[in-house]
């Protein structure tokens, strides 16, 4: 999936520069934009001279832009903290929660406690993150309108910023939390470690906390598809419907004009195509980032995409106004974000194989403590063992209850009987150091591919560039002609001979 991004990447940028030609935006910059005018209105007492046009137009101070972006910078991060908030309240909920699934009188919700935690958990943190996204965009409205940018490209690219950061914190600071925090700081037996000194901390599953893992990033990915299908086709579906429902209550003659009910259909959004961008950057994200742990993301992408296609062609033609359109040669700060996200997909990738997954403690198992570490036989199961192996023991005793024997548990920890009970024995210091190495050859490897692809493929066709140079070789031409032509007029009024080339 690293390479795969890499590639779609590389690809695209080929894209963009085909359509950039086709649409004559080569030399097009960004400097002939017009400035907005609330920028016009706010600084048009404060003026400086464009170094590129040399005509005088309004300018923002850098003690005044400054002091703006520390303000909008700050409501970014408070408004941050508040899905961290929220992420440990719904925490604290699977903590009440676990305890009384698993003394539920329901035998089937009893015997599958933690399945149970973990799926209420996630429709409940789903139900948070769509209530934080509606406040989010107003808010990130209103800090972008507070930084006054200085052309609609650049307070696009502010907006877009801003409610990516939000978004992605709030779609993935629960999925994260599971990946390499759950079950991590629990302790052990007779020594548990406990929020407010009154419940234990969650484990994971007994399968491993893929299976959570799993099972979180399934329904939110799923749900959101739905809503967001939902919210681009059904709601302006419903709200058409209700126009045409009001205006043929109040006129009696039911042949409205076509101009008139296209006037009636909804407005494109305001912000343009930043929801079809964002939505599709924050897909790619859940199909790269944590792919280790849902192998099925891409699949699911790829099926709501095709699905996509057809819904987004059928609002546009039937349930929105037609857009206006506007000049651009990239698709802005998003092509940024993207390959943001497609480094962190193989950083988080890698500590999802190294720590969140059993891959490292088997292949420890395997090479050092199994049954194939002396000696290897073809056919000999090298695995036979590592059950019991990763599983530590614990003297009940201890717990002062009356009971005897011990009980197991999965750890890394000594037994009892031995010289340093319940501490982390030479095997996990192994496994702490194969995890790291892991890591740091994986990111290397995997970032050295990547690097090599991006080398290999061009950002413009071959075809492509050799057109490009050969309008260019044809206008330096044309102005050759043109000056000859010039120089022979000039000499031909002051009497000089003409020549047919360059004196």
């Amino acid at each position: 999936m690293a390479i795969w991004a890499t590639v779609f990447l590389e690809f695209w940028k080929r894209r963009r520069s085909t359509l950039t030609y086709t649409w004559d935006l080569i030399e097009w910059e960004e400097e002939e934009e017009t400035l907005r005018p609330q920028f016009e209105a706010k600084y048009y007492k404060m003026e400086r001279v464009n170094p590129i046009s040399g005509k005088p137009e309004p300018h923002q101070p850098s003690s005044d832009k400054v002091s703006r972006l520390l303000v909008s910078i700050s409501g970014i991060f408070f408004m941050i903290s508040l899905v961290i908030t929220a992420v440990f309240a719904v925490v604290v909920y699977r903590l009440v929660v676990m305890e009384q699934f698993a003394s539920f009188k329901w035998h089937f919700v009893k015997q599958h406690w933690q399945f149970a935690t973990s799926g209420a958990a996630v429709c409940i943190n789903f139900v948070i993150i769509m209530a934080l996204n509606v406040a989010y965009e107003k808010i990130a409205y209103l800090l972008t309108n507070l930084e006054y940018p200085r052309t609609e490209s650049e307070w696009e690219n502010s907006f877009a910023l801003k409610m990516f950061l939000f978004q992605f914190v709030n779609l993935n600071s629960s999925i994260f939390y599971i990946a390499f925090f759950l079950g991590r700081f629990v302790g052990h037996p007779g020594n548990y470690n406990k929020l407010f000194n009154r419940w234990r901390l969650e484990e994971c599953h007994p399968s491993g906390c893929l299976i959570d893992l799993c099972l979180q990033m399934g329904v939110i990915m799923f749900l959101k598809q739905i809503w967001n299908n939902f919210m681009e086709l059904g709601y302006p579906l419903i709200q058409n419907w209700w126009s045409r429902h009001k205006i043929k209550r109040g006129i009696q003659d039911a042949s409205i004009p076509q101009w008139e009910n296209d006037w009636n259909l909804q407005p494109m959004n305001i912000h343009g195509l930043m929801d079809e961008y964002l939505e599709m950057v924050l897909q790619f994200g859940f199909t790269t980032i944590f792919v280790a742990a849902f192998p099925l993301a891409p699949l699911l992408a790829l099926l709501n995409n095709i699905i996509e296609i057809r819904l987004d062609a059928y609002k546009f033609v039937t349930q929105w106004r037609r857009p206006l359109p506007a000049r651009a040669t990239d698709i802005g700060i998003w092509y940024g974000i993207l390959e943001g996200i497609g480094i962190l997909a193989v950083i988080t990738n890698a500590f999802v194989i190294a720590i969140t997954s059993d891959y490292i403690p088997r292949f420890v198992y395997e090479y050092k403590y199994g049954p194939c570490a002396s000696h290897f036989e073809y056919g000999e199961n090298c695995l036979k063992g590592y059950v019991n192996n990763s599983l530590s023991f614990f003297d009940l005793s201890e717990l002062g209850l009356g009971k005897s024997g011990y009980c197991r548990y999965r750890d890394y920890r000594g037994p009892p009987w031995s010289s340093k009970p319940y501490e982390f024995t030479l095997q996990y210091w192994h496994i702490l150091a194969a995890r790291l190495a892991f890591i740091i050859v994986f990111e290397h490897l995997v970032f050295g591919i990547k690097s090599f692809i991006a080398y290999l493929i061009p950002d413009v066709p071959k075809n492509l560039y050799d057109r490009i140079r050969r309008e260019k070789y044809l206008v330096q031409e044309m102005m050759y002609e043109a000056e000859l032509e010039h120089l022979q007029q000039q000499r031909r009024k002051s009497g000089h001979p003409v020549h047919h080339e360059w004196p």
